[in-house]
């Protein structure tokens, strides 16, 4: 008897809902666009993708941060280099420090060149078989 009863009024509360709901604006004349331009706020990209994309605009500035890690990490090595006095675990310490920075420096430029390829490639922008310009770099 519970059951029925929770059931019952849970059937009530629901069609009250609607109820309520179909008496103010029809949810078709709200549209879709309407709540997504509501959840963005203002001054915000519209776009994914492009040179004005956010997914643009993320890509560069992580691959700025690596590549300016990368520099800050040879300048390290360096000066590990220089204080090291002539010993061998510090100089091959420091030696692998450069080497590592260097070799994450050419990955972050091989990335970036990547992901605007595919960038390029899914708006429409570079395609596969032609000449890449600077622009698109």
């Amino acid at each position: 008897m519970k059951k029925v009863a929770v059931f019952v009024a849970i059937s009530l509360l629901s069609l009250a809902v609607v109820l309520f709901l179909s008496n103010n604006t029809p949810v078709s004349a709200i549209g879709i666009m309407d709540g997504v331009n509501a959840a963005r706020g203002n001054g915000q990209p519209t776009a994914l993708f492009g040179d004005a994309g956010i997914i643009t605009k993320i890509t560069n500035t992580l691959l700025f941060i690596a590549g300016a890690l990368a520099v800050i990490m040879i300048i390290f090595g360096g000066l590990r280099y220089v204080t090291s006095a002539g010993n061998s675990s510090s100089v091959t310490a420091a030696k692998n420090t450069i080497l590592y920075a260097i070799v994450g420096l050419i990955v972050a430029f091989l990335a970036f060149a990547a992901v605007n390829f595919v960038l390029g490639a899914v708006s429409g922008g570079a395609s596969g078989g032609g000449s890449v310009s600077p622009t698109n770099l």
